[in-house]
């Protein structure tokens, strides 16, 4: 097929592009290089299934000609971390609202299936034992910026599902939750590579909060298998489903694992979330997937544990410096 990835120089975005690659698609890139870099993609520069496209999926004309060409469009480009969310409000809104309205309008024009990938960030602060794709969502005010994102993720959503029930497009929903491995940045806030960044380096492993708060990790390349599966199954049309790893670990356990995995020497400190964050910052204590949809429409489980995130973050790492 030829398909059109946006964000595709991302940390989800170029695994999966290469894994399409390998699978004999043609691929089109639209990224603007804000979160998503160049070089991930580096090693396709001169392939004949591969092309590059410098641009945002906010401008609507670029958009049209990377749309009018291809069979199916996975839609990735999208502002993420939780300090980039917080320190950009706006145009975090502005590209994750108006970009994926833009990404559909075009796809609508042009009748092409579009994926569109949402985050657990919509369960806001539900901390259910086990969240299924229609549990309710828990959040703060709307001025508590820390929201923001879920709002978000939330409409572009309801932007999706609208489109499939009121026009007939073809769409498919994901809601990734905590995804790891390597390309990841620890500078957006991603706490596993920010860990073994610190942890190679013998440096001190800095928690937020107490560390008592729970989170779920998967690796890339599930998260990858994961997507494929779901994007080419006919099931899948017109569905929310939950991609992540429902093994449960507590921030203190996490850092660790990583100074144990890693042999680090690094100690932990801790910082409140209000001088990390700012005044009125709030958190989710838990956040554990229910991933029995995805199993019974596609068959998909997590493969890859812990260790192997670490240890393939660790890998990666290395090569950079």
């Amino acid at each position: 097929m030829n398909i059109l990835v946006t964000g595709g120089a991302g940390f989800i975005g170029s695994h999966l592009t290469e894994r399409l690659l390998t699978d004999g698609h043609q691929i089109k890139v639209l990224d603007d290089s804000s979160t998503g870099r160049a070089e991930n993609l580096i090693q396709y520069k001169n392939s004949s299934n591969f092309e590059y496209v410098d641009g945002s999926v906010l401008d609507q004309k670029l958009l049209e000609s990377a749309v009018k060409d291809v069979d199916y469009i996975f839609h990735l480009a999208a502002a993420v971390g939780v300090f980039n969310i917080i320190n950009h409000p706006l145009a975090s809104l502005v590209t994750n609202i108006r970009g994926t309205e833009n990404v559909l309008e075009s796809a609508h024009k042009y009748s092409k299936p579009v994926f569109v990938t949402s985050s657990s960030e919509v369960y806001g602060k539900n901390v259910s034992d086990s969240l299924k794709e229609s549990d309710d969502r828990i959040l703060g005010a709307p001025v508590t910026l820390r929201w923001s994102y879920s709002e978000a993720k939330a409409i572009d959503e309801s932007l999706a599902y609208a489109y499939w029930v009121e026009k007939k497009l073809e769409t498919r929903i994901v809601r990734f939750f905590n995804t790891v491995g390597p390309r990841q940045l620890g500078a957006y806030g991603m706490v596993v590579p920010r860990f073994v960044q610190f942890a190679l380096k013998n440096e001190p492993i800095t928690i937020y909060g107490t560390g008592e708060q729970t989170r779920c990790f998967g690796h890339v390349l599930d998260a990858v298998d994961a997507v494929v599966r779901i994007a080419f199954a006919e099931n899948t049309i017109g569905k929310v489903i939950n991609i992540g790893n429902d093994f449960e670990i507590s921030i203190n356990d996490l850092a660790k694992k990583v100074i144990a995995d890693t042999n680090s020497k690094s100690e932990i400190i801790y910082v409140p979330y209000e001088e990390a964050y700012g005044d009125g910052f709030e958190d989710m204590e838990r956040r554990v997937p229910n991933i029995e949809l995805i199993k019974s429409l596609v068959g998909w489980e997590p493969k890859r544990d812990l260790s192997t995130m670490i240890s393939d973050i660790a890998d990666f790492l290395k090569t950079k410096n």
